[in-house]
């Protein structure tokens, strides 16, 4: 593999979801020997590194985010030996891989909590604290909903913002951050090259705990100097190697400037970029979450990131083929809303087009490549995401974008089901089909221009266009009628049959250009 020091500043990187991607030993549970066995698949899909969801030993009582053990591989899913080959495997092909680290919270079946419980002298690595009377020590909520603290038998409470399966470490103990390099060098020399770090804004809680009016989402712990502190000591470690190792951090935070602050040269190399990803199919916001995301980057010199879909959030198929509000929000996922699923799907070749041709880095979560859509028929006895069972349904949390990747028919065994009409969408499938969403992507990504800079082109108020260096161009029309293309001199790429008609651009529809030489 060839080593590029800034190699992470246009990277088109993939998401695997393990227990969803490939399976390779016929349990119906993913597994690293199914991702070894679709490495060849993966490169030629043309991604510059994967990044895997959690692959630790745990209980999954949140899909893998409840750790147990971060130096080693959930039995499910392989042994420390299976990743060990898996990295060196994805290297020969020029893939890098990038691995979750989850350090807000680890499982309540890690050796550390387990001690805790048995001894009150071992709860400083956690945040214990005494109620008031027969309430929590405040009024904090989860954010999968319910209080944010877990009474423990001798009448203590511990803080949890996920499940109560997942207590939250206390980052003012000097053991949790030794413990946490540890395991980043652990990695580091099996090859792994990069993290990207959950909750990365949330490790650093206000001491005080004050109440906050129940409200999840104004926790008091965003931006505070011990969160930096924590990522500019792991710069350092990643510094340390002679190849480049990169931290991705995951920030829900509303100010695109207070983002950029973790993305200072000495803390983390990028993260990413929610508000786009929640933006609806809408030219002034989306025209509006584009220039302030390279306006706050710019500033710390770090790469955007882009992103339509996550293992957390309903795939953009569905979103973009709802009437009325097509983006997202975790607090009204808009279960059950009418899908155009043909206009979706439509949309979402022409954000594929958008998205990479944007200035920095791209995210292709497992199956978008296929044009998946989010399943929301489950049975809820089918349901394992802990949002569903601790909001008791009116929240169906977020199996829907977790059903296992369809790789050809009949599907087989699977962990949840795979509904009947994706026998028309398996990769296999789209193998064959040259219009298929399948070879868009691999076009796409073969031709996308990278990190650098852009230029917006006025085209109307219904249409993103903006050229990038070597007369690159990239349009895309979400009003309701055609366009007229600008002056070029070819069509590089189209979102879809019928999209460009002559000189004219349909609507819900993306090209690329080459622009006509000055």
């Amino acid at each position: 593999m060839t080593v590029t020091d800034d190699w992470w500043r246009g990277a088109a990187i993939y998401q695997v979801y393990p227990r969803s991607f490939a399976d390779g030993n016929g349990d119906g549970i993913g597994d690293l020997a199914g991702v070894r066995a679709r490495l060849p698949y993966l490169a030629e899909l043309g991604i510059d590194a994967i990044w895997f969801s959690p692959w630790y030993p745990s209980p999954m009582a949140d899909g893998g985010y409840d750790v147990a053990d971060y130096r080693d591989i959930d039995p499910a899913f392989g042994t420390l030996a299976d990743a060990e080959a898996l990295i060196t495997e994805a290297h020969a092909l020029g893939i890098r891989i990038i691995i979750d680290i989850v350090p807000n919270h680890c499982s309540d079946q890690h050796p550390w909590f387990a001690e805790a419980l048995r001894s009150p002298s071992a709860r400083k690595r956690f945040w214990f604290r005494e109620g008031r009377g027969e309430l929590p020590p405040n009024d904090w909520q989860s954010r999968f909903g319910g209080p944010a603290w877990t009474r423990v038998p001798d009448g203590s409470w511990y803080l949890h913002l996920y499940a109560s399966e997942q207590p939250d470490l206390n980052w003012t103990e000097p053991e949790v951050h030794e413990e946490f390099e540890d395991v980043l060098r652990f990695w580091f020399d099996r090859g792994v090259d990069g993290f990207r770090i959950d909750v990365a804004d949330g490790l650093v809680k206000d001491p005080e705990l004050p109440d906050v009016g129940g409200a999840a989402e104004r926790l008091p712990y965003s931006d505070m100097d011990g969160v930096h502190e924590i990522y500019r000591a792991w710069r350092k470690i990643a510094d340390s190697y002679p190849d480049k190792r990169i931290f991705v951090g995951e920030m829900w935070l509303p100010d695109p400037e207070r983002f950029a602050l973790y993305l200072r040269s000495d803390e983390l190399h990028s993260g990413f970029n929610f508000d786009f990803l929640a933006c609806p199919w809408e030219p002034d916001r989306l025209r509006a979450v584009i220039q302030s995301t390279v306006d706050a980057h710019a500033p710390v010199g770090a790469p955007a990131t882009w992103v339509l879909s996550n293992h957390d959030v309903t795939r953009h198929v569905t979103r973009y083929g709802r009437s009325g509000d097509t983006g997202f929000d975790f607090a009204d996922r808009r279960h059950g809303t009418p899908v155009d699923r043909e206009l979706g799907t439509r949309r979402a070749r022409a954000a594929a087009l958008l998205t990479m041709a944007l200035p920095g880095g791209v995210y292709v979560y497992q199956g978008e490549e296929l044009g998946l859509w989010e399943i929301e028929d489950l049975p809820d006895e089918l349901r394992q995401d802990p949002v569903f069972a601790r909001t008791k349904g009116s929240d169906p949390g977020r199996d829907g974008c977790r059903i296992p990747i369809p790789w050809s028919a009949p599907f087989g065994e699977s962990w949840l089901p795979m509904p009947a009409e994706w026998a028309g969408y398996t990769a296999e499938v789209q193998e064959s089909r040259p219009d298929s969403m399948l070879h868009l992507y691999r076009k796409a990504l073969a031709l996308r221009p990278g990190d650098g800079a852009m230029e917006w082109i006025d085209l109307g108020p219904d249409v993103l266009a903006f050229r990038r260096e070597d007369g690159f161009c990239c349009v895309v029309n979400l009003g309701c009628t055609p366009i007229s293309l600008p002056e070029h001199e070819s069509v590089l790429l189209a979102s879809g049959p019928g999209a460009v008609e002559g000189e004219e651009l349909a609507p819900d529809a993306a090209v690329w250009l080459r622009e006509a030489s000055a």
